[in-house]
């Protein structure tokens, strides 16, 4: 049975805040700037070369690419690591001037190389340029995270619920340059509506001092 992410710790949040260490893990990785919403715009392009890439990998024993330690897994859900420039928390009004980094997790034997080739390869299969993906590693450490349902929009209630926990644990958000807003994507938003939208929320996290 192929091996799915999804079933892991870190993929199912509760509605209530939980503090969690999140190891060093493997994504593909797209970076960008814009409204996600944009048809055919920059999210939704890399959006496409994400998958492309992952399901090239996924299946690279069908197209002749041998993977040291390779298992059959299944694809996992899309992540996404947001900020604004200059802003404190999100600015709905502002989704033109969203960063964010779109990514797909992948299993630890993915090497540099097999990466290299995966991007090459789908480029020359799909004839879609994929030379924007990249294979980035990140390492969150101590988080919070809870699940959100719901829109986009409404996310700022649930930071606002995961905030107050962390002052009753002693802990404060520590989002920074290279610690960021971290987004879990477990609804298909194109067959579901919004209200019933489910993504996990993490932002990292230190422990205040006594």
């Amino acid at each position: 049975m192929p091996y799915d992410f999804k079933k892991e710790k870190l993929y199912r949040a509760g509605d209530r805040p939980e503090i969690v260490t999140v190891p060093p893990a493997n994504y593909a990785a797209v970076r960008g700037k814009g409204d996600p919403n944009t048809p055919d715009g920059a999210y939704q392009q890399a959006l496409a070369v994400l998958y492309t890439v992952a399901y090239t990998l996924k299946t690279s024993s069908k197209k002749g690419r041998t993977i040291s330690g390779f298992f059959d897994y299944v694809v996992p859900p899309l992540e996404g690591f947001w900020w604004q420039e200059g802003v404190d928390g999100a600015d709905y009004g502002r989704k033109e001037d969203f960063c964010w980094i779109s990514v797909l997790r992948l299993p630890d034997f993915v090497t540099e190389a097999d990466f290299a080739w995966a991007v090459e390869d789908a480029t020359c299969r799909k004839k879609q340029d994929c030379s924007a993906a990249e294979l980035l590693t990140v390492d969150e450490g101590l988080c919070v995270q809870a699940l959100h349902t719901g829109p986009f929009e409404s996310e700022p209630e649930t930071i606002a619920f995961m905030d107050r926990f962390l002052a009753e644990n002693g802990y404060v958000t520590d989002i920074t340059d290279h610690r960021l807003h971290h987004e879990i994507y477990l609804s298909d938003a194109r067959k579901t509506t919004p209200d019933r939208w489910r993504t996990i929320l993490r932002h990292p996290v230190r422990k205040i001092s006594p």
